[in-house]
């Protein structure tokens, strides 16, 4: 299971990522990760594009696929699909996913790319 402090956490053999996104931003690109009024943490995703036919979801899982070196269709959008706030699904092995996001995780943290 994640921390209090990360956006991951395991769901069976899926990893779930909380996101809030901002459509129609000025650029695209992941702001980092925040932590809400409960305590859960998010990733903070902006993306130029509008919020209309879905086309705002399919630019953050474009974005987080490459992101992370995977496949778009490794990931869904399970909850929020037309709210800010949103769970995405990443299919695969949990262990192995968790694994790497936690290390991308803390090499953004650190300022490495």
């Amino acid at each position: 299971m994640a921390s209090p402090s990360s956006p991951f956490s395991t769901h069976g053999d899926r990893v779930r990522v909380s996101v809030r996104v901002t459509p129609k931003a000025s650029r695209t690109g992941i702001s980092g990760v925040e932590v809400d009024a409960e305590g859960n943490a998010y990733l903070k995703v902006r993306v130029t594009t509008p919020p209309e036919k879905g086309k705002a979801n399919g630019a953050v899982i474009k974005l987080l696929a490459k992101q992370w070196g995977l496949a778009p269709r490794d990931l869904t959008v399970v909850t929020g699909d037309t709210a800010r706030n949103k769970i995405l699904e990443i299919s695969g092995g949990a262990t192995t996913l968790l694994r790497i996001l936690n290390e991308w995780l803390k090499q953004q943290k650190t300022g490495a790319r």
